[in-house]
């Protein structure tokens, strides 16, 4: 059921650069990765940033709620220092150009919608009708493996990103699938479940597959782990570790 590339940068470049950043995005190329998970959610004035925390402070030099800045004021905030003097020029990257950065180099995008509390409508209608426009010509064209796949713990973002974008594919974020998945999966038409490989199980990895849904995890960082996995029948995943595990992970055993 899986199309699309089977391991994934987590957040760009893993535990090599700051997160959710351009010198992300280069540093997983650099390991020969061309697909990626990354987050977006909205700022005060709608504008999608890619951020994962909805508050300043841990990867982005400032204080106070995402909400309380409006998009090109995020853009201009440090992004990297906190990971190294070497980054200090890095800046919370617009959703819009880390989406087209992505696309011309050929990365495939997860794009994992992450609505602050309250602003799950507006955060999914708004990723899915910006990636719809992106890929347009792939959809008139039928290039199914090239869109990008919305995924989401709010099952309110994903119904919404359903209404705008009805022909994206959507996947359902479960940290541990609850007894009664399967129908909240369908409920917004999911193509898979992105389930924590912490609280996955061999026989709960089956049910899912059996169910015709793709299976993936998150974020997967040892390699004896990742072997384990895919020997379960898991399709794809994410790692930190691009320098353990390489995109061809599981052909060539690195």
């Amino acid at each position: 059921m899986w199309r699309y590339p089977r391991i994934l940068a987590h957040r760009g470049g893993g535990t090599l650069a700051p997160e959710n950043t351009f010198a992300g995005l280069r540093r997983g190329m650099d390991f020969g990765f061309r697909a990626v998970e990354f987050d977006v959610m909205l700022a005060r004035d709608g504008v999608p940033v890619v951020l994962h925390d909805p508050y300043l402070g841990r990867t982005v030099s400032g204080a106070g709620h995402v909400f309380d800045y409006d998009g090109l004021e995020l853009a201009r905030m440090d992004a990297g220092s906190w990971f190294g003097a070497d980054y200090r020029t890095e800046v919370v990257p617009l959703f819009v150009e880390f989406a087209q950065f992505c696309k011309a180099n050929g990365i495939w995008m997860n794009i994992e919608i992450k609505p602050a509390r309250g602003f799950d409508v507006e955060t999914g209608e708004t990723v899915a009708r910006i990636a719809r426009a992106m890929f347009a010509d792939e959809l008139a064209s039928g290039q199914l493996d090239r869109l990008p796949l919305l995924s989401s713990f709010s099952f309110a973002a994903l119904e919404a990103a359903r209404r705008v974008a009805p022909d994206l594919p959507r996947a359902c974020l479960m940290s541990e699938p609850p007894p009664g998945w399967e129908p909240l999966a369908r409920s917004v038409e999911a193509s898979a479940i992105h389930a924590n490989h912490r609280h996955l199980t061999p026989a709960l990895a089956r049910a899912v597959l059996d169910a015709g849904f793709g299976l993936f995890c998150y974020t997967v960082n040892e390699p004896a782990r990742a072997t384990e996995l895919l020997g379960w029948g898991v399709e794809a995943f994410c790692t930190d570790r691009i320098d353990l595990i390489g995109p061809d992970f599981g052909r060539t055993g690195v």
